[in-house]
């Protein structure tokens, strides 16, 4: 994979260099939420973590085109399976995103971001970037704080999101208790 921490896009990796574990989840360009709710047998539920307006990290910002210091709406969420954790995801959204029907994301509480990105017919997605990450990653800690103990490295995804032209910026990274993924 190389260096851990450095995002690279789907299309310059080799297949192989991925986690077989994890490879169908990092490459699937669907709704994350809705291959959850599809491979869970039992009760599926989004956990937020933290909502709130901060400053995001600095290549953060800089992905959504965003001055530095500037403030932005950050949502971390974990996407459980009966109590699992299987998904830690983190969304960075501009204030300037959140105009007009966008400010609707602002509300979501325990509502899947995914339904509605993917239900909006606005809705554009670059090309998703993918990672592993160690212990040295900020993403790191703040996927794995519940585990016990931390693993060595997960693997997560990442992809700049429009709706109407307006960006935010979604992590998705997948913790060990996720189950393979089969396409």
């Amino acid at each position: 994979m190389g260096t851990p921490g450095l995002w690279r896009p789907v299309k310059r990796l080799l297949r192989h260099s991925l986690p077989c574990e994890t490879r169908a989840w990092l490459l699937d360009p669907a709704s994350l939420t809705r291959r959850v709710v599809a491979v869970c047998d039992g009760k599926f539920r989004v956990e937020v973590v933290f909502q709130g307006w901060r400053r995001p990290l600095l290549h953060e910002a800089r992905v959504l085109g965003m001055r530095a210091g500037c403030h932005a709406l950050i949502r971390q969420v974990y996407l459980l399976c009966n109590n699992q954790v299987w998904v830690y995801a983190r969304t960075v959204i501009p204030r300037t995103t959140l105009t007009g029907r966008e400010r609707r994301l602002a509300h979501l509480r325990t509502r899947p971001l995914g339904k509605v990105l993917f239900a909006d017919p606005s809705m554009r997605r670059a090309a998703v970037e993918v990672t592993c990450l160690t212990a040295r990653a900020p993403l790191f800690y703040m996927a794995t704080r519940r585990l016990r103990p931390p693993p060595a490295v997960i693997w997560g995804r990442r992809s700049v999101f429009t709706l109407n032209a307006k960006p935010l910026l979604v992590y998705e990274v997948f913790l060990p208790a996720i189950p393979p993924c089969r396409r």
